[in-house]
């Protein structure tokens, strides 16, 4: 009994100190070493502060949260109401085709006003025929699920007023903020939300398209922009996965650098 019970004291005793000092040490001290920038968050420094890191999303926007012309805009971020909060972390995970994603789609998902599968969308305004309605609420939630005497918060003309976060409406959104064309196509990852929320990068496609507002309101000229997005284009990782992107924060921060010197 005592030989089993010294065993145990210097099997836990070993496995504490290994586990618990040696190999954090070990780890810390190797990271340190040659991966330091990594290591301690990928923290970007402007003017000696921290501004952010090249590994979180971060917005860009006026004290009101409306998006500031001038910059680069990231991906959607659905991390509760701070958005790009770290510490709420994740993405929404609808099914294809739940109508906070895409809507209400005629013959797929669509319900009437009596609450019933409908052919059509009864909310539909011209800018949206996929509207998701917002109730009456302070909060103004999407109504997914109408029922009988559901009310329905409605813009001055007598249209719904939509719910912000789908699909359609960010398009929408995108298209009238960089001004384009109603019809005009609009990448993926600029109306949809990363598995993170957080994710740092937007597509050479998005970025592309945004140049054109952040170059007028910059007074710069466009092959100027465009040429800092293709220098600030980073390749896919180890070279061969995911796709080549543009990291909003370093771009933005380059075009200060530009103008500011």
């Amino acid at each position: 009994m005592r030989r089993q019970l010294l065993t145990a004291v210097a099997m836990f005793v070993l496995i504490t100190v290994v586990t618990g000092i040696v190999y954090p040490l070990v780890t810390t001290g190797i990271s340190e070493a040659f991966i330091s920038h990594q290591a301690n968050g990928s923290l970007v420094r402007q003017g000696g502060r921290v501004v952010g890191s090249s590994l979180l999303a971060q917005g860009f926007t006026d004290k009101a949260g409306n998006p500031l012309p001038q910059y680069f805009q990231p991906r959607p971020s659905e991390t509760g109401t701070s958005p790009y909060n770290g510490l709420a972390s994740g993405s929404n995970n609808y099914g294809p085709s739940n109508p906070l994603l895409i809507g209400f789609v005629p013959g797929v998902n669509t319900v009437g006003l009596n609450g019933r599968p409908s052919k059509t969308n009864p909310f539909a305004t011209p800018a949206d025929p996929f509207c998701v309605p917002v109730d009456t609420t302070k909060a103004q939630s999407p109504v997914t699920s109408p029922t009988p005497g559901q009310k329905y918060s409605k813009n001055p003309n007598g249209t719904y007023i939509c719910d912000p976060n789908t699909v359609p409406e960010r398009a929408i959104a995108y298209r009238t903020f960089n001004g384009m064309a109603p019809n005009a196509p609009v990448p993926v990852d600029a109306v949809t939300v990363s598995f993170s929320g957080l994710d740092p990068e937007i597509s050479i496609a998005n970025a592309d398209l945004q140049a054109p507002r952040v170059a007028r309101a910059r007074h710069l000229a466009l092959p100027t922009v465009l040429g800092l997005v293709k220098r600030n284009i980073d390749g896919r990782s180890l070279g061969i996965l995911g796709d080549p992107g543009v990291n909003v924060l370093t771009l933005n921060l380059a075009l200060n650098h530009l103008q500011h010197g």
